[in-house]
């Protein structure tokens, strides 16, 4: 009986490890770049292979932060409780998860998608998992607006994974996440700011104070707000789209102006960061929806 219990905690571990709810947004994302790539419905072999291939090396990325991380997450409140810090697993279990997971997704993009979409993949895992997390995350107040190339990507695999190719549309799904992220994690720095400062990582609202970073965090959701109407503008989609996106870009734009002008309400930082991942898949489920209604106009 212990046994089958020990098992399932084991299981469970391994999962927390692979950030299932980043993991979900980051292939959420990924297909809709699938979707948007093709007029009709795209190759179902694409879309299962390149689906499963990216939700692998994005669980493979993740597992990788957790062990460079282990030993600074045990000094955060937000980290403590992951499997690494408090021993549930160890350092070498991690690492052996991680690679397995990372060649298992390689063999599948490479063989059963295209190698294109393998190679981008690969350089995306390697700019999270090495470039962020062990050189940028420590070294810059501005890792997190360099490192967001790699959160930016897998709009740009999903269209790699069905068409072969890197169109300018991805192009512009990846700008729109890479412009979001810093926002979006700005505003989770300053609700931890004590915690970052404690385990010396340079986060802007440590390196810059709290008053500069509401106010990069306003600047960016304006400019968010205006990058996000160019898929309407280049007809990329229509008018369903160009609702949705002001909406939300409106609400978000509400949370930075009020972050900005009530510094003392604890709360508001960590309510920006929660609605943030939900404006990003609002966002891009309005972009999927437009498209297939757009498709069925003309047709």
């Amino acid at each position: 009986m212990s046994t089958s219990v020990e098992t399932f905690t084991d299981w469970r571990d391994y999962y927390e490890l692979t950030k299932p709810r980043v993991v979900m947004l980051i292939v959420f994302t990924a297909i809709v770049g699938m979707f948007l790539s093709v007029p009709g419905w795209p190759d179902l072999a694409a879309l299962f292979f390149g689906t499963l291939g990216i939700g692998l090396a994005a669980s493979s990325a993740a597992v990788f932060n957790h062990v460079l991380d282990a030993r600074t997450d045990i000094l955060m409140m937000r980290t403590r409780g992951r499997p690494l810090p408090q021993g549930k697993l160890t350092e070498k279990a991690a690492l052996s998860f991680a690679s397995v997971l990372c060649v298992i997704a390689m063999i599948i993009l490479w063989f059963l998608v295209n190698p294109l979409t393998a190679v981008l993949t690969f350089a995306s895992l390697i700019g999270y998992a090495v470039v962020y997390t062990v050189f940028l995350k420590r070294a810059t107040p501005q890792n997190i607006v360099i490192g967001g190339a790699a959160g930016a990507a897998p709009p740009v695999l999903g269209w790699a994974a069905v068409t072969g190719e890197v169109h300018s549309s991805a192009l512009l799904l990846f700008l729109i996440i890479f412009v979001w992220t810093p926002p979006h994690f700005w505003a989770l720095a300053i609700a931890r700011k004590e915690e970052y400062e404690k385990v010396g990582i340079p986060m802007l609202p440590v390196t810059h104070g709290e008053e500069y970073t509401r106010l990069s965090i306003l600047l960016y959701t304006i400019l968010l707000v205006v990058i996000t109407v160019i898929p309407y503008l280049t007809g990329m989609s229509g008018l369903i789209y160009l609702a949705t996106a002001l909406g939300l870009g409106a609400v978000f734009l509400f949370y930075a102006i009020q972050m900005r002008r009530d510094p003392e309400e604890a709360s508001l930082p960590m309510r920006t960061f929660k609605y943030s991942i939900t404006y990003l898949g609002i966002l891009f489920a309005a972009l999927l929806i437009d498209h297939y209604f757009l498709l069925q106009v003309s047709i």
